[in-house]
């Protein structure tokens, strides 16, 4: 919706800028002040006050049901922000499994007229954190890898089977949601009657041979990819720790987030969507693609170097790349490895804390 507006004001440079300025930060605007107005522990991504719960803290109100209405809104309005402003689903969707877990146990409870047992409360945290993580990813060994480390060193090992069963049910809910997508409109007995859509498929297709998969010389290179990828993650919490800081110390933006959380949720996406502004610094960082665009560039399997010499000369084989997707991160001015550079540095380094559901 937001590149169909942007497409369909014509070539007037200040309605281009307005459609693309304005659909996101309605959004967000609409997202932050309906959440807050209704609780305000439903901004953030909840993990590190589940986290602070799981350590004996109470927090009722945090997973209050009324909580987990105002999270849903948000959050759906917060994803059709688009690509404009790079947030995650993971925070949110544990926040609601914890939710959930929290409203079940007390269902529980009533019905059975039994005490409220804490520990069993914290059984089912656990499990909705495993629970959260699988049904965005579809992993549900990594939701309970994910609930250990939420956890920390007081993990429980009776919630090992107890996580993973959750996880791999809601796993297997998000398959099968998948496949019944593709059934019929009319078809109302449920029995999908097209081909259901590919929920597991390679992104990036690697040729190594499969003869000895696990050659001495490959694992020297992944193990320099690993401590390269280990470093940037590094320079990111460092640089993520200094902008935190620089937030809450400035005198305008901590006065913002304490009193009127909305109007700073405004002010950084109107700039972050200034900065991405196609006509503008956006074509340095190809602001055109959508989410999942960006991911269908990113692993394209071809090399972009080779490419860009020929780019004018070269139609994009069938099948292969069919939009030219990697087109978007050449420019005149700039070399592909510059417009990824100030790819990250504009959509990770400088993200500023936005109080979103």
């Amino acid at each position: 919706a937001h590149r169909w507006l942007y497409q369909e004001v014509g070539d007037i440079s200040v309605l281009k800028y307005l459609s693309w300025t304005m659909y996101p930060t309605a959004l967000a605007a609409f997202s932050t002040g309906f959440s807050q107005s209704i609780t305000p522990y439903s901004g953030g991504s909840g993990i590190p006050e589940l986290k602070t719960i799981l350590t004996g803290v109470v927090l009722e109100d945090y997973l209050a049901i009324q909580n987990f209405g105002a999270k849903v809104v948000g959050l759906t309005c917060t994803l059709a922000c688009g690509s404009t402003v790079f947030l995650g689903k993971v925070g949110p969707f544990v926040h609601l499994s914890a939710m959930a877990a929290a409203y079940l146990g007390k269902m529980r409870t009533s019905v059975t007229r039994e005490y409220e047992n804490k520990f069993k409360q914290n059984e089912m945290l656990v499990a909705a954190q495993a629970v959260g993580v699988a049904t965005v990813f579809g992993a549900p060994i990594s939701g309970v890898l994910f609930s250990i480390e939420v956890m920390s060193s007081h993990f429980a090992v009776r919630d090992y089977w107890r996580g993973f069963f959750a996880a791999t049910c809601g796993a297997f809910m998000f398959r099968l949601l998948a496949h019944f997508w593709g059934a019929h409109p009319q078809n109302h007995t449920l029995i999908p009657l097209t081909l259901p859509p590919e929920t597991i498929a390679a992104i990036f297709k690697s040729d190594l041979k499969i003869d000895f998969p696990f050659d001495l010389l490959e694992t020297f290179f992944f193990a320099i990819l690993g401590a390269i990828c280990g470093l940037v993650g590094c320079a990111y919490l460092f640089c993520q720790r200094w902008l935190l800081a620089a937030v809450g110390q400035n005198r305008l933006t901590a006065k913002l987030l304490a009193t009127d959380k909305p109007v700073y949720t405004v002010l950084v996406v109107l700039l972050l969507a200034s900065i991405t502004f196609p006509p503008g610094l956006g074509q340095l960082m190809a602001s055109r693609l959508t989410m999942k665009e960006y991911l269908t560039s990113l692993f394209d399997n071809r090399t972009w170097g080779s490419l860009v010499p020929n780019a004018s000369s070269v139609a994009d084989p069938p099948g292969v790349d069919p939009r030219g997707l990697w087109q978007e991160w050449s420019h005149p001015s700039a070399t592909i490895f510059g417009t990824l550079t100030f790819f990250l540095l504009m959509k990770v380094a400088i993200a500023p804390p936005v109080p979103m559901p």
